[in-house]
């Protein structure tokens, strides 16, 4: 088995890039691949990916962001502005619109199906995508 670090490191890189890819598909052009991705950005996937270890599922994991966000200055604004710390997703999840839900929803399903691939599943959840041997994929029934 791969080292817990390890792990957290490839969760939030795919995290990251299947958030980015999702905000493209909306129309956000603004997110950097993770390689050109600001330092505070990439920190705050790595602690996604240890909410979403801890159990978080999507409505926690994004009051874990939420509260990440708080503690490093950023409040809500109706643009995300980095420079201002200003974000239009500080509200709580319930409030959310379903396209900014979904995205908390891919974060999770996403750290579980790659910690899973690499030999470290989240303990005590089980992930929408189940994988067996490196390549069989089976999903769960809705």
């Amino acid at each position: 088995m791969r080292p817990y670090e390890q792990v957290r490191i490839f969760c939030a890189m795919a995290a990251h890039e299947a958030n980015r890819i999702y905000c493209r598909a909306l129309g956000d052009l603004s997110q950097e691949p993770w390689d050109n991705a600001p330092e505070w950005q990439r920190e705050s996937s790595l602690k996604g990916v240890d909410a979403v270890f801890a159990g978080a599922g999507p409505g926690a994991a994004h009051e874990s962001w939420m509260a990440e966000k708080v503690a490093t200055g950023w409040k809500y604004g109706p643009v995300k502005d980095p420079e201002k710390k200003e974000h239009p997703c500080m509200v709580p999840f319930d409030q959310l619109p379903e396209a900014e839900r979904m995205k908390d929803h891919l974060y999770v399903e996403t750290v579980h199906t790659m910690a899973r691939v690499l030999g470290h599943p989240v303990p005590g959840l089980t992930p929408a995508v189940q994988v067996s041997d490196g390549l069989k994929v089976t999903t769960r029934p809705a």
